[in-house]
């Protein structure tokens, strides 16, 4: 009987025994072998804690108040201050310019070169490349050194990437320029054929509104904008040709109420297009059979990561 129980007590042990060494070898196998392996885990998982970071709505917010706060700070520092407030206004605008900087390495880490495929983007980069260039370092001319100087009020711009019906209207705005464009030249035609006429029929007598195509044209878009075009324009060219209002009329009806109304229904028609095409989108991203198909995107991705490391381990 001692040699029986003697013999299960060895065949248990050794059965436990084995069991332990198979979960040391799989164990084993889960950890990295080289620093390669060691470099890529981390950076995927610096760049999982990135993303989260930059998609939470706590950390939109508080970049959305610096760049309020930033914007303050730009418009103090306009007026005359004491050289102790100008000191602390310049070194909270550096403590803002490293939270921009920040923010741009976490969404760069976060989405590597998928990150300058939007335009928003693309704009808040440069804004903070202009924010690091050492102007008072660099052998540049005074006049360019103010011109970058100048663009750090651009910074405020940055509450319209960070606001949707603001992104809607400046993408609508961008949108609508050829259609602007087509219409700015057709208004163009008119203000030459305009111009033509007022010199050739009011030149002589009034050389200093139509004495030549240039003070023509000039004249045209101050009775445009109906700055004092009738007043100051009309009635003196009329005290030498009665009939003159059958030309002044016509054209502002054409180009102020015609022309102007037609860029209006552009833009408006473009920020309509603008926004049916953010709702459609937020409506794919609710919609279950756009995001089964993200997680089999994301889980094909992920075979093909773990058939790359499969294959380093076999090369080791």
């Amino acid at each position: 009987m001692d040699f029986y129980r003697t013999d299960a007590l060895k065949s248990y042990f050794v059965q436990d025994f084995q069991q332990i060494r198979e979960r040391n070898k799989k164990t084993k196998q889960n950890f990295p072998k080289t620093i390669r392996e060691y470099k890529d885990i981390f950076m995927q998982t610096f760049r999982e804690k990135a993303k989260n970071c930059v998609e939470k709505k706590t950390f939109q917010r508080f970049i959305m108040g610096v760049i309020v706060v930033n914007s303050i700070i730009l418009g103090i520092q306009t007026a005359s201050l004491s050289a102790e407030t100008a000191a602390a206004l310049t070194w909270m605008d550096s403590i803002c310019v490293v939270i921009y900087v920040v923010e741009a390495i976490l969404k760069l880490a976060a989405y590597r070169w998928a990150y300058f495929r939007d335009n928003w983007n693309i704009f808040d980069f440069t804004i903070v490349v202009l924010c690091l260039i050492p102007t008072s370092m660099l052998p540049i001319p005074v006049q360019v050194t103010r011109i970058i100087r100048a663009f750090r009020a651009f910074r405020a711009f940055r509450l319209v990437s960070s606001f949707r019906q603001m992104r809607v209207i400046v993408e609508a705005i961008v949108k609508a320029l050829p259609g602007v464009l087509w219409t700015a030249s057709l208004l163009l035609i008119f203000f030459y054929i305009f111009a033509v006429i007022g010199v050739t029929m009011f030149g002589q007598s009034c050389p200093e509104y139509f004495g030549n195509l240039g003070r023509a044209g000039y004249t045209l878009f101050q009775i445009m904008t109906l700055e004092s075009w009738s007043h100051g324009i009309a009635r003196p060219v009329m005290t030498h040709h009665p009939l003159a209002w059958m030309y002044f009329v016509p054209f502002v009806v054409i180009s102020t109420f015609v022309m102007l109304n037609i860029v209006v229904g552009v833009v408006v028609n473009s920020i309509g297009q603008s926004q049916d095409e953010l709702d459609g989108q937020e409506d794919n991203v609710d919609n279950p059979v756009v995001k089964l198909e993200g997680e089999v995107k994301a889980l094909g991705e992920q075979l093909i990561r773990i058939e790359e490391l499969l294959r380093e381990q076999r090369k080791d």
